[in-house]
């Protein structure tokens, strides 16, 4: 008999189907595992680590990376016209995309239509068609960001594998899909620092908060038995750091905290705690989007909104919310168990 257990963790998630042959390529995740590995007559079996992948990603998704990296670069001049570093990029990544395959014509599509929602957002003449942009560009993003947008092949970086032999199976995608979107949402909706003065700043007022989000989260999961100290330095870490942060974290608090808590706040800015009701609202949808992994995972995962939604809103800057969200991933990956005890 077929079953399938999907678990969604703080950093992202990821999915193990127990009894099927054929793993989902597109899953909302950073890992899929195939099948009954680790499984034996209904029992967990624990495997041995395999041996560590080899980092071969499509050009198209560094050039994605490097455009995710350049929005902080100061504009180019080009005689009249100010064109944003991102933009050619961006360009050049979905054009790289296109004719190796990875992307296809309705992906390019949704693209140029999700760019032109979120530009339109901030642009539209009358207050209605700004909110219903806005809204149709956060729908989009999110069935990007889900995989639910057709037309985008996904890159297998990590293929499954036990990262140490207690922990649950683990596999990587780099999603061109997610981190087009995020891109998208950063570039265009995002408040930003945009001086050295204002990283200070940021980085500042997130540090403290941060440290208590980064040992709270951690002890938690510790406490409930989903995780245990377990220091190590896999072999495929640093690109699993660098997808991480620009094609997961990036894209997931530009559009929880970016936009939505953002635009939440503007909003309920005139209501008696307007603010914490939006940092509140925030957190526990992006909870809620962790729920394939259960209640706990869920919780888990609002804890940790809630410190991402804290720094964002101490700051008003979404660099705060992203230092802090990829810290916790990296502290989770090479401090502790990953992705979670078997």
């Amino acid at each position: 008999m077929r079953s399938s257990l999907i678990v969604s963790s703080v950093h992202g998630t990821y999915c193990a189907r127990i009894g099927g042959t054929n793993p989902d390529r597109n899953c909302a995740s950073c890992c899929i595992l195939d099948a009954g590995a680790g499984r034996r007559d209904g029992r967990h079996v624990k495997t041995p680590a395999l041996p560590p992948p080899v980092f071969s990603p499509m050009p198209s998704f560094i050039v994605l990376m490097l455009a995710i990296c350049a929005v902080w670069l100061p504009a180019l001049r080009l005689t009249r016209l100010s064109v944003p570093p991102w933009m050619p990029l961006l360009l050049l990544a979905v054009t790289m995309g296109w004719l190796d395959g990875q992307l296809k014509a309705v992906a390019v599509l949704g693209i140029v239509v999700l760019g032109t929602l979120a530009w339109g957002s901030t642009h539209a003449l009358h207050a209605w068609q700004r909110r219903c942009l806005l809204m149709l560009a956060l729908l989009l993003a999110l069935l990007m960001a889900l995989h639910r947008w057709p037309g985008f092949i996904n890159t297998l970086v990590v293929p499954p594998t036990h990262i140490t032999a207690d922990a649950r199976p683990f596999m990587l995608y780099a999603n061109f899909d997610k981190g087009v979107a995020g891109l998208l949402l950063l570039a265009l909706l995002a408040p930003r620092c945009h001086a050295w003065r204002e990283w200070q700043g940021a980085l500042r007022l997130t540090l403290l908060p941060g440290l208590v989000t980064i040992a709270l989260v951690m002890g938690l999961g510790w406490l409930i038995g989903l995780i245990s100290p377990n220091l190590k330095w896999p072999g495929f870490t640093p690109p699993f750091l660098a997808i991480n942060l620009l094609l997961t974290v990036v894209a997931e608090e530009a559009f929880f905290r970016g936009v939505l808590q953002h635009r939440l706040q503007q909003a309920w800015q005139g209501l008696r705690g307007g603010a914490v009701l939006a940092l509140i609202l925030s957190a526990v949808l992006f909870g809620a989007a962790h729920l394939g992994g259960g209640l706990a995972y869920a919780a888990l995962a609002t804890v940790a909104g809630a410190g991402y939604g804290w720094v964002f809103q101490r700051t008003g800057r979404i660099e705060a919310a992203i230092v802090l969200h990829f810290a916790l991933n990296a502290v989770h990956f090479i401090g502790f168990t990953y992705p979670a005890l078997a």
